[in-house]
C-alpha cells in the first residue's frame, strides 16, 4: 500500500526532527557560551529543511511518509506531514529563527563575560520547544504525540520562571500542574481508543473508529485534556501570569509556539483521526468557547495596567479564533466535517497570531527593557525615542486587527465564507466584532507612546538594533501573510486595501476600538479626556467601568484553582454529552 511506503521528500522528516534535540544535546556537552553559538548555528539549517520539506510536498503532491526503522504500523512508527504539518513546520522554523536573533541581546554571553544560568538554560529550551513542536507536526500516531506533547510542555515551564523570582517560579508551577491534568486526560482517553481498536496510528484509527461509546469518552476527554493545555477560556489559569512574567524571548515562545502544539492536535483529533464521531453541538461548544475567550481576554486586556499583561491577555482573546473554525468546518446539512475553507483559515490564523504575537512580546520586551518598565499611563514620548520598537508593535496588532493584506485577514474571509457556505450567520457577528476588540488595545497603546512628555525620557538601557529588526520582520511577515498565501487560497478573496469598502471597515473599526479603550481602559487615552472624565464621568463611562470590572472580577474567579479544576471535568463532561446529540442513529 502506498500509505506504508516511504516517500522521497519523507526521508527530511526525521531530520527536522532530530535536528534540535541534536543541537540541544550538543550544547550540553560543550557547556558554557557554546550553546548559544549552537543554537544560532542550528537554526537556518532547521529552516533549511523546513523549505525542503515544503518543496518536496509542493513537489509530490501528496503526503509525505517515513516509516522509522523500516517498520509499517501498526508494528512501527511513521511520520507524515501533509499541508496543515508542512504549513506548521515552515511558520514556526521562521518564528524560532527571529525569536532566536531577538534572544541574542538578552541571553547572548559576550567574551570575557561568564555565562549564567538563565541564558545557558534559555538555548536549551528553545531547542527542545522547537524540536518537540516539530514532532508534535509529523507523528502519525497518538501515542508519539503524547510524548511530544510532554516533552513541548517540560521544556515551555522552565522557560516562564527563568527570571527566578517567586511569582514566576509560582506561575511555572501552576502551569506544570494544570497542563498535567490536560495530559492525565488525554492519556486516558489514548488507553481507550488502543483498547477498543487495537492500534493508536492515524490511518488506522480513522478507518476503525465507529460513532460510539469509547470513541465518543476517548474524544471528549482528550479534547479537553488538549484545551487545558492551550488555555483556551475558562481553562486559562496558568496563561495570563505565565506569559506575563516570563522574559520576553521566553514569553515570544510560549506564546508564538508552545500552544500551536495542543491546538494542532485538537485539529488532528477532529478532521483526521475522528471525523465521524464530531458532531455539530459539539463543535459549536469550541465555538462558543472561542467566543467568549475574544470577549472576555479582550476586555480584561483592556483594563491592564503593564504592557505585557495586555499582551499576555490578547493572547488569551486570540486563541479564541482559533477554534471558531471547527462549527465552520461542517457542512450546510450539519453532519459532515470538511477539509475546506474554514481549515485553511484556521491554519491561516495560526501563522499569523504566532508571527505577530512573537513581534508584540518583543516589543514589549524591548520597552520594559529601555524603560525599566511597561506602565501603560507611563509611556508617553516612547514612540520618539524607540520608534522602530513601537512600528513593530503597532503593525503586529493591526495585523492582528485583520486588515488587508494580513494572514488574519484573509483567514476572516475564509471563515466568514464558512459561515456563509454553511448557514451560520452568528459568527459571522464573532468574527466582524472580534476586530473591533483587538483595534482597541491597538488604540490605547498607540495613544499613550505618541503623547507628548513635560521632561526628556530617560531610557536606563540601550536597546539592540538586531532585536528590533527581528521584533520588525516578523510583525511586517504578519501583515503580508496574505501575499504569500495567494497560490493556494482563492485571489479574489484579497481586496485593495484603499478600496472604499475596505477603507470604510477599517476605519470602522478603529473607532470602535477607540471608543472601546475610552471606556474601559484604565490608561488616559487623551489627557483631554482624562480630565474631563474625571470632572463629570457620564453614565456610558460608569456603565463601561462596571462592565469592565465584573469581566476583571470573572476572570479572576476561573482563574481559581476550585473553578479551572471543575471547569475541566464539566467541560469533559460537556462534550461527551455533545457528541451524542446529533450523532447518526
Amino acid at each position: 500500500m502506498e500509505l506504508w511506503t516511504s516517500t522521497y521528500g519523507g526521508a527530511l522528516l526525521a531530520p527536522v526532527v532530530l535536528l534540535p534535540f541534536v543541537g540541544m544535546l550538543l550544547g550540553l556537552l560543550l557547556g558554557g557560551r557554546q550553546v548559544q553559538r549552537v543554537a544560532v548555528a542550528f537554526m537556518p539549517l532547521g529552516l533549511a529543511l523546513a523549505l525542503g520539506i515544503t518543496a518536496a510536498w509542493l513537489r509530490e503532491g501528496q503526503t509525505l511518509v517515513y516509516l522509522l526503522g523500516g517498520w509499517a504500523p501498526p508494528l512501527g512508527i511513521a511520520l507524515r506531514a501533509d499541508g496543515p504539518a508542512v504549513v506548521m513546520l515552515l511558520a514556526v522554523a521562521v518564528v524560532v529563527c527571529g525569536i532566536g536573533i531577538f534572544a541574542r541581546a538578552d541571553f547572548g554571553t559576550p567574551l570575557g563575560v561568564r555565562e549564567s544560568r538563565a541564558a545557558f538554560s534559555y538555548w536549551l529550551l528553545l531547542m527542545a520547544v522547537w524540536g518537540a513542536l516539530n514532532l508534535v507536526f509529523v507523528s502519525g500516531d497518538l501515542f508519539t504525540l503524547y510524548v511530544a506533547l510532554e516533552l513541548l510542555t517540560f521544556a515551555g515551564v522552565p522557560l516562564v520562571c527563568l527570571a527566578g523570582s517567586g511569582e514566576t517560579l509560582r506561575a511555572a508551577l501552576r502551569y506544570m500542574l494544570f497542563a498535567l491534568c490536560g495530559s492525565v486526560l488525554y492519556l486516558l482517553g489514548a488507553v481507550l481508543l488502543y483498547g477498543g481498536y487495537g492500534t493508536l496510528d492515524i490511518p488506522l484509527l480513522a478507518d476503525a473508529v465507529q460513532p460510539e461509546p469509547i470513541a465518543r469518552t476517548a474524544l471528549a476527554l482528550m479534547t479537553a485534556g488538549l484545551l487545558a493545555k492551550t488555555a483556551l477560556f475558562p481553562l486559562h489559569i496558568w496563561l495570563p501570569p505565565a506569559h506575563g512574567g516570563a522574559p520576553a524571548a521566553a514569553s515570544a515562545v510560549l506564546s508564538a509556539l508552545v500552544i500551536k502544539g495542543s491546538w494542532f492536535l485538537v485539529v488532528r483529533l477532529w478532521f483526521d483521526v475522528m471525523p465521524g464521531v464530531v458532531t455539530l453541538p459539539s463543535a459549536q461548544l469550541l465555538g462558543a468557547l472561542g467566543a467568549m475567550a475574544i470577549v472576555i481576554g479582550s476586555v480584561v486586556a483592556l483594563r491592564q495596567e503593564r504592557l505585557k499583561l495586555l499582551v499576555a491577555y490578547s493572547t488569551m482573546a486570540q486563541i479564541g479564533y482559533l477554534f471558531l473554525m471547527f462549527p465552520l468546518a461542517f457542512d450546510a446539512t450539519g453532519n459532515a466535517l470538511m477539509h475546506g475553507a474554514a481549515l485553511t483559515g484556521g491554519l491561516l490564523q495560526a501563522v499569523s497570531h504566532a508571527t505577530a504575537k512573537a513581534g508584540m512580546f518583543m516589543a514589549a520586551g524591548l520597552i520594559y527593557a529601555a524603560l525599566g518598565h511597561d506602565r501603560i499611563a507611563d509611556l508617553a514620548g516612547v514612540a520618539r525615542a524607540l520608534p522602530v520598537t513601537v512600528l513593530a508593535f503597532v503593525l503586529a496588532g493591526i495585523a492582528l486587527m485583520g486588515v488587508v493584506p494580513s494572514g488574519a485577514y484573509l483567514a476572516k474571509k475564509l471563515l466568514l465564507d464558512a459561515a456563509d457556505g454553511s448557514g451560520q450567520w452568528w459568527w459571522t457577528i464573532v468574527l466582524q466584532g472580534g476586530a473591533v476588540f483587538t483595534a482597541g488595545y491597538v488604540v490605547l497603546v498607540l495613544v499613550n507612546v505618541l503623547r507628548r512628555r513635560s521632561a526628556a525620557l530617560i531610557l536606563v538601557k540601550r536597546v539592540s538594533r538586531r532585536s528590533e529588526f527581528a521584533a520588525l520582520v516578523l510583525s511586517v511577515g504578519s501583515l503580508l501573510l496574505a501575499l504569500a498565501a495567494l497560490g493556494p487560497v482563492p485571489g479574489h478573496l484579497v481586496s485593495n486595501p484603499l478600496a472604499p469598502r475596505e477603507l470604510a471597515t477599517t476605519v470602522l473599526v478603529l473607532v470602535g476600538g477607540a471608543l472601546l479603550a475610552l471606556g474601559l481602559s484604565r490608561a488616559p487615552l487623551l489627557a483631554a479626556a482624562r480630565s474631563a472624565a474625571a470632572a463629570n464621568e457620564g453614565w456610558l463611562r460608569h456603565a463601561a467601568v462596571a462592565v469592565g470590572t465584573a469581566f476583571e472580577q470573572a476572570d479572576r474567579l476561573v482563574r481559581r484553582w476550585p473553578f479551572a479544576s471543575i471547569a475541566l471535568l464539566t467541560l469533559a463532561a460537556a462534550f461527551g454529552g455533545l457528541l451524542l446529540v446529533g450523532a447518526p442513529k
